[in-house]
């Protein structure tokens, strides 16, 4: 079943769970607009959670506009755009 959209608890659930939690750094905190680098995950990080969010929303994201959604903040914004158009 897809969710209707991604939240900042869901998305970091996700990180947390797909590639686990750099002890410095506080996902629960104001991270809307932090690098994900600045959050301690690296590319293939974000690429094994964005395959995390495919499943769960049932969006398909390109490697491309993954790795421009620099920040959760922007993450988010792409995500729920594409889940808004395929409803």
């Amino acid at each position: 079943m897809a969710i209707h959209e991604l939240t900042l608890a869901g998305l970091t659930r996700i990180l947390r769970e797909s590639a686990g939690q750099d002890e410095d750094v506080d996902l629960d905190g104001d991270i809307l607009d932090l690098t994900f680098t600045e959050l301690g995950y690296d590319s293939l990080a974000l690429l094994e959670a964005a395959g995390r969010v495919e499943r769960e929303t049932g969006v398909k994201l390109s490697d491309d506009a993954v790795g421009e959604a620099e920040t959760p903040r922007l993450f988010l914004a792409l995500v729920n755009e594409l889940v808004t158009v395929g409803t």
